[in-house]
């Protein structure tokens, strides 16, 4: 299964669930990174770390350990214009 980490700039993907650990677990979900959710990749940083995400309304920034914590589906595609 795919990982939040996995995005491209511009592509999006659905909330399949989270490996975290019990503390990142809740940061995670207070963030709007709850299965089902919608999340869309918006930029990453010059050193590709850390990556910008739109989640539940809120710009949010992961590194890549994080981002990892999250399991993802297929939501739709490249959103670039």
């Amino acid at each position: 299964m795919a990982t939040l980490d996995d995005l491209k700039v511009g592509q999006s993907a659905r909330v399949a669930g989270l490996t975290a650990g019990p503390a990142l677990r809740r940061r995670l979900l207070d963030l709007g990174f709850a299965a089902g959710e919608t999340i869309r990749c918006l930029f990453a940083a010059p050193s590709g770390e850390p990556r910008a995400y739109l989640a539940s309304g809120a710009v949010i920034a992961l590194r890549k350990e994080s981002a990892r914590a999250v399991m993802t589906c297929h939501a739709g595609g490249d959103e670039r214009g």
